[in-house]
């Protein structure tokens, strides 16, 4: 892959949570079109990285910097940071009661659209695209009329997010556990859509423990987080050493 400027750059990330330091400091540059897998035992701060950047209100930036595109996400509104093009996943996708899946997702993409200079779709255009995308996602189109998440499964809920994904088109996509609860054609289904949005330029950063998936993924950097830091980076050899022996290993 040709080097070029970082789509995001994070320096010395520094997050509290309360009174509690989850990120002591963590540094990484993505490439447009990379990806990046994080590696790390529970409580390590995969999520709390991915919480940070989008601007979860409970995670506190108190030190640090994080460039997407030259602006900087700690300064910005985390409605801002999406329309910007960060990205987030989460590993438990929330419920919306009484909000319509189909209308969250559209208001959403019309949001970005209207924030790269592009004309919003209306309700027909949008339906039309988003049924494609649930069909190249195993998601059934009845979903899309349903409340966001609400009565969903494991599987469905991290379909959703994937749907969301493949129709905003973000510079940035931090999937956070995206493989969990999903079964083996979900999981399938993650490794095609991030290959295809990858060859067009969207990079990501994977947080899973799940090496098959990892191994499909072909990352371009496997990172390993540790009470709040970068402990290793290395590639695929990495994360096949973390599958056999464990986190332990790298305290024995």
């Amino acid at each position: 892959m040709t080097t070029t400027t970082p789509v995001l750059q994070v320096r010395d990330l520094r997050v509290e949570i309360g009174e509690r330091t989850v990120l002591q400091s963590v540094s990484l540059d993505v490439q447009p079109g990379s990806l990046i897998v994080l590696m790390g035992a529970n409580g390590s701060g995969k999520s709390t990285l991915g919480m940070a950047l989008a601007g979860h209100p409970s995670y506190h930036v108190t030190a640090g910097q994080a460039l997407l595109n030259g602006k900087d996400l700690v300064q910005l509104p985390a409605h801002e940071r999406a329309r910007a093009g960060f990205f987030l996943s989460f590993q438990s996708p929330p419920d919306i009661p009484g909000v319509k899946n189909n209308l969250f997702i559209r208001t959403a993409l019309n949001a970005v659209r209207e924030s790269r200079g592009e004309t919003p779709l209306d309700a027909f255009d949008f339906l039309n695209s988003a049924k494609q995308g649930a069909k190249g996602l195993g998601m059934p189109a009845a979903m899309l009329g349903r409340p966001v998440n609400e009565g969903f499964s494991g599987g469905e809920r991290k379909r959703n997010e994937l749907l969301q994904l493949t129709l905003l088109q973000p510079r940035v996509a931090l999937l956070d556990e995206i493989d969990s609860g999903l079964d083996v054609d979900g999981v399938r289904a993650v490794v095609e859509l991030v290959q295809r949005m990858r060859a067009q330029g969207t990079a990501f950063i994977v947080v899973s423990h799940y090496l098959q998936m990892i191994e499909s993924l072909q990352p371009d950097q496997v990172l390993r987080l540790d009470q709040g830091r970068i402990a290793e980076s290395g590639d695929l050899a990495l994360a096949r050493s973390i599958a056999e022996t464990g986190f332990a290993r790298a305290n024995a």
